[in-house]
């Protein structure tokens, strides 16, 4: 029994912001990569291995908030944060502010296997990467037209009206993450994000804080969020969605549920998650308009969606 969820990010996503063009490759990716992960379950191998390789695919790809696609800082650079854990063992490995590395989710494993730490930051972060002959990049190559064409419009609105200006949705989500079974029972969750435009040098959201914006636990479910990282690290959405399984003996769909659908719109964010339990059961709320989102449960059957309905 092997099932994977992937995202990649929440926010105001609806089919007059999308072209058929856009939808389209939307969708052609997030098949082509939760079929590339589920094919390494169906051969036997782990779920560290499948949320690994989805998260790397999702950190290649321009479409998304992670990698190459990432957003720019205030001071027009990118800063990029990702964590994995493993639920059979409870380890993690978490890294943020890296510049340098191309793929943040090898350099949280790679913590996370080759370390006694759990998370390391900004250029030893960075250091430690390249010492473990990850592949390394100039930090141009996370640039895109359409993140520097957002972070130029903030920018401006910031200069015209000499105030905070206003972050859209698109500006501020985009994270990508996975979940997995795999045939032995193993759990694990996966996330990786380059924040939002214009966000404070150094900001720190919750995709590379365990039990935050990732979690995973044998016991209970592996989960991965995409959002308002602020909130999200307020109430540790991802480890409140186990607790509420472990401790009220909620199911997957009603504690997600209750974390993205109450707890975090009453604190004022916005934002999804997805989730799988130690059955195979998926759980894939969101409070905006839209999340990209891609699954192959047990029984093997394929979902893709985008917006709301």
């Amino acid at each position: 029994m092997h099932a994977i969820v992937i995202h990649g990010g929440a926010g105001t996503i609806s089919r007059a912001s999308l072209s058929q063009q856009q939808e389209t490759a939307y969708r052609v990716v997030l098949e082509r990569i939760v079929r590339q992960a589920h094919d390494i379950l169906v051969q036997g191998g782990t779920s560290l291995d499948a949320v690994t390789t989805a998260v790397i695919e999702l950190e290649n790809n321009p479409l998304f908030n992670a990698g190459h696609g990432a957003v720019f800082n205030a001071g027009g650079q990118h800063e990029l944060d990702a964590a994995v854990m493993n639920g059979a063992t409870l380890e993690a490995g978490c890294v943020a502010g890296l510049k340098r590395a191309k793929n943040p989710i090898l350099v949280a494993r790679s913590v996370m296997e080759k370390t006694r730490h759990v998370m390391l930051a900004g250029e030893g972060a960075d250091t430690f990467a390249e010492a473990q002959g990850l592949s390394m990049v100039s930090p141009d190559y996370f640039h895109t037209e359409n993140r520097r064409h957002a972070f130029e419009r903030v920018q401006a609105q910031l200069r015209a009206n000499e105030s905070r200006a206003a972050i859209s949705d698109e500006d501020k989500h985009g994270t990508v993450g996975a979940v997995a079974l795999d045939a032995a029972g193993n759990l694990a969750a996966a996330t990786s994000t380059g924040g939002h435009t214009n966000k404070m040098e150094g900001r720190i959201g919750d995709s590379p804080i365990i039990g935050a914006g990732t979690y995973a636990d044998n016991e209970t479910c592996a989960v991965s969020c995409t959002g308002d990282g602020e909130y999200f690290i307020r109430i540790a959405a991802a480890h409140d969605v186990a607790s509420r399984m472990r401790y009220l003996s909620e199911s997957i769909h009603d504690a997600a549920l209750h974390v993205v659908t109450k707890t975090i719109p009453d604190l004022g964010g916005t934002g999804g998650l997805i989730a799988i339990d130690r059955h195979g059961n998926i759980a894939m709320p969101f409070n905006t308009t839209g999340m990209y989102r891609a699954a192959i449960d047990v029984a093997g059957d394929l979902s893709i969606g985008i917006y709301r309905n």
